[in-house]
């Protein structure tokens, strides 16, 4: 079906534009557009439209077992992996499938098109793997899914850790993860990210470790993250996720780690919403917020995005997969709240987390995939304020998501 978009707000482009879609791709943008013979006309109304939503990072394989076989009383990250460790026994590929459908299509809604799940692969029989290879086939016409092989309980402190990551790997995980905050001594996490960067370098696969998610600042598995990829020249090949224990590094500390990092050029992703949650759990008052240092990293030039991370799971008990409430939390507890870092904010869930994925034909130019969502508000700041919902989502030129315009009446 060929499409003429009219009049939508593209990106942050105050002025109104039209989108033409030929064939799947974009194939003229701009004002004043005329229908061509037998091209299907919709009205955008002033609205906005965005590329397509990224999460970049997330646990589907985890989905909706909140609760399963117990509640995390505690609300703490380590609770949370004991309460996961017992829930995983009991997985099936029908089950993490069936979850997995539902949390996808829940995210859909939101106008995510792309997400990077962390599938646990400290499981003999790899079954949560197992299940999200066969759904990223089946899904691939309307989500792209990029699994990253995720040791949850650590690669050299797991039995046969190395061994279960180099099966993932051949069965054609896209990244190779790691925990080194987790692993039971220093010697084992710098261990761990060695064999890790090493795997990705081997089978050609990017690199996403759950970097120092803990208040503890002697945790300090970025520098030699950092560090490795510095030396095998592949920064923009590795993602940092969460790094929260930079919360707590003093800041001398901080200024010299810099140097590496900014050399690196390394991805980060924070999780706004989980961390905020998890961390600090030890603290009395004054408590800490637990979220990286976003705005520091941002303006040192380096690449962050932002990601959910768990919905409704041991670890996080709500949690819908709408990126708008991950972007409107981490403005306020990381106090970017000036005019243009809210305006800019959508960018760590579109372009941003488009670099940390590698990904190719993404954003609205012509030639390009005419993949991208509209927004029921005229800007980001609006839809931002308002949660507003996307109005359609677009994947090669057909709809395969929408939510009616909503209507709001007060009477008085």
């Amino acid at each position: 079906m060929n499409l003429l978009i009219k009049d939508v707000h593209l990106e942050d482009n105050p002025d109104s534009t039209d989108l033409r879609i030929a064939e799947g791709y974009f194939t003229e943008i701009g004002p004043g557009l005329e229908p061509a013979p037998g091209e299907t006309v919709v009205p955008g109304g002033g609205r906005l439209v965005l590329p397509p939503i990224i999460e970049s990072h997330v646990h589907l394989d985890s989905a909706m077992t909140a609760g399963q076989p117990r509640w995390n009383a505690s609300g703490t990250l380590f609770e949370g992996i004991e309460v996961w460790s017992e829930r995983k026994r009991d997985l099936t590929v029908a089950d993490v499938k069936e979850r997995v459908n539902r949390a996808v299509r829940q995210q859909a809604r939101f106008g995510v098109q792309y997400v990077r799940t962390h599938v646990d692969v400290t499981d003999p029989g790899l079954t949560a793997l197992r299940a999200l290879l066969e759904l990223r086939e089946e899904l691939a016409d309307f989500v792209t899914l990029q699994l990253v092989a995720f040791p949850q309980e650590g690669i050299e402190s797991y039995p046969n850790g190395r061994d279960l990551m180099r099966e993932a790997a051949s069965m054609g995980v896209d990244v190779i993860g790691a925990i080194p905050h987790f692993e039971f001594t220093r010697e084992y996490s710098v261990s761990s990210l060695r064999y890790a960067v090493d795997l990705a370098l081997e089978f050609d696969l990017l690199v996403d470790v759950h970097c120092d998610e803990t208040d503890d600042e002697a945790s300090r598995g970025l520098e030699t993250l950092a560090t490795l990829a510095y030396e095998n020249q592949m920064g923009a090949r590795v993602t940092a996720s969460h790094t929260t224990a930079m919360h707590s590094y003093n800041n001398a500390y901080v200024n010299r780690l810099m140097r590496v990092l900014t050399l690196s050029g390394i991805n980060f992703v924070s999780n706004p919403l989980v961390n905020t949650h998890l961390q600090a759990r030890t603290d009395t008052y004054p408590k800490r917020r637990g979220v990286t240092r976003v705005k520091e990293l941002t303006e040192a030039g380096l690449n962050v995005s932002f990601g959910q991370d768990d919905i409704v799971d041991p670890w996080n008990p709500l949690g819908t997969g709408n990126l708008r409430d991950v972007v409107f939390n981490g403005l306020h507890v990381t106090q970017m709240m000036g005019h243009q870092q809210i305006v800019d904010s959508y960018r760590f869930i579109t372009h941003n987390a488009a670099r940390t994925l590698n990904l190719s034909d993404y954003g609205i130019e012509v030639g390009h995939s005419a993949d991208f969502v509209i927004f029921d508000a005229p800007s980001w700041y609006e839809a931002l304020s308002f949660n507003a919902p996307v109005v359609g989502s677009y994947r090669g030129g057909r709809l395969i998501a929408r939510t009616e315009p909503v209507e709001h009446e007060v009477l008085f």
